[in-house]
């Protein structure tokens, strides 16, 4: 968002703040509103993992995520070692330092609201 606040703001998927692209062809795009959160739309691939694509890559550990699933599937193993699987449908919470991946042969499409960094 770049225009002054004025008490309304709007931002679309397709014109984001930001874009990742991981390995493999992944990409969760950003989109910042006035406020403490980002709001993410990721469509994450076969094959794609936060520990492997993210973490190693980064060196840095996952944020808390609140999210929900539109397709696919994803697991998610808190790090204490408990774990989810989310799918089209699911509304999840996830604290710092958990770990996800897709599940299946499908992509997993989602969107999150994670705190501003």
């Amino acid at each position: 968002m770049t225009e002054p606040w004025d008490g309304l703001a709007l931002a679309s998927i397709g014109q984001p703040d930001r874009t990742m692209t991981f390995a493999g062809g992944s990409v969760r795009v950003v989109l910042d509103l006035p406020g403490p959160v980002t709001v993410g739309h990721g469509v994450y691939l076969p094959g794609w993992r936060w520990s492997t694509h993210v973490g190693a890559v980064t060196g840095k550990i996952s944020q808390h995520h609140n999210g929900y699933v539109l397709s696919g599937r994803m697991r998610v193993r808190s790090r204490a070692g408990a774990e989810i699987e989310a799918g089209s449908g699911d509304a999840f919470a996830v604290g710092p330092g958990h770990d996800a991946w897709v599940v299946g042969d499908e992509p997993c499409t989602a969107l999150d609201w994670s705190p501003r960094n």
